[in-house]
């Protein structure tokens, strides 16, 4: 089969069509015909070696597809289903050895195609807002990158709970594309010194309840500064790199406040909270309550131009690979 294999980490550069022998599905696997394949951040932070992964490996967490065969030991999914996942490996892909507990089922209705551009990013929105910090209604609420996939999403499910969101955007395009998700204010970080001090200028002096920040480094003081007492910097990406050892008495000079670093895989650690959140996720899609936007679909071969563009901050949406 076709795949986008890495045998070195460094940059979009190593992201190389290669092909691969097809491997029958083992123990509590299934073998999936890819028909869609999320791009995330964290397949760039893979590939880079932020994460480091064993080489060579073929990347991409997120999927869509046909089961085509199936492993031992597994009673609930047979030859033909239509099968999710968002914390697998090896997407970029025609073919994926899935673990067949890591997939959910697509649902009737639903194409491939859209539950591949919600799953990740959407049960990643859902735990920060129902899990990490639980929105209550009329919450101040910061979202960096708010145009962004993650961003488009967050700021979605925030407003759906009532919260006030603030956006941070780097252009008026993607202010517009913010402002059409719900959020109420919209600042472009580029025009701005003091984002902090906008924030909570925003809020009358008190501050946001909760930041949700995938950017990391390059604005990580700047969420710190825009908390109000006892608020919540949720941190769960470094689009811009990671951020540096923090002094915990920083916390206690931000007003005793909270940081923590969560992550999908701990929010989808058994089989019933998995199908709880993509289940949630999927509902709010088929009734529209979710709006899903693509921002990019590239061939398999074009895996190198998805992350480029990505990182580049030149998409806004979710951004697809369609390997057939």
């Amino acid at each position: 089969m076709r795949a986008i294999q890495i045998t070195e980490h460094g940059g979009p550069e190593v992201l190389r069509p290669a092909d691969i022998a097809v491997s029958e599905p083992g123990e509590g696997q299934l073998l999936v015909d890819v028909a869609t394949a999320g791009v995330n951040y964290i397949d760039t932070y893979q590939r880079a070696g932020l994460y480091p992964m064993h080489l060579p490996y073929v990347p991409g967490m997120e999927g869509a597809g046909t089961v085509t065969a199936v492993g031992s030991g597994i009673t609930d999914t047979v030859v033909g289903d239509k099968v999710a996942w968002a914390t697998g490996t090896g997407s970029y892909a025609e073919q994926a050895l899935v673990t067949a507990t890591a997939t959910v089922p697509v649902p009737a209705g639903m194409d491939e195609e859209t539950a591949a551009s919600c799953l990740l990013q959407g049960m990643t929105a859902h735990y920060l807002t129902v899990s990490t910090y639980p929105l209550q209604a009329d919450d101040a609420v910061l979202v960096h990158a708010a145009a962004g996939g993650m961003g488009l999403l967050l700021t979605q499910l925030a407003t759906m709970r009532g919260a006030r969101v603030i956006g941070t955007v780097s252009t008026a395009e993607k202010e517009q594309q913010a402002r059409d998700a719900g959020a109420a204010e919209v600042i472009r970080y580029t025009e701005v010194d003091d984002l902090a001090g906008q924030v909570r200028d925003l809020t009358d002096g008190e501050g946001v309840a909760v930041v949700y920040d995938g950017v990391g480094a390059s604005t990580f003081d700047a969420s710190l500064g825009s908390l109000r007492r006892r608020g919540t910097l949720a941190l769960y990406g470094a689009a811009s790199g990671p951020v540096p050892p923090v002094d915990p008495q920083r916390l206690n000079s931000a007003g005793s406040v909270f940081l923590t670093r969560p992550n999908l895989a701990h929010h989808t650690a058994t089989r019933e909270e998995l199908r709880w959140r993509a289940g949630e996720v999927f509902e709010a899609v088929r009734h529209r309550w979710l709006r899903i936007n693509i921002g990019g679909r590239y061939p398999l071969a074009d895996a190198r131009a998805a992350h480029e563009d990505l990182q580049g901050r030149r998409t806004t949406g979710k951004l697809l690979l369609l390997p057939r």
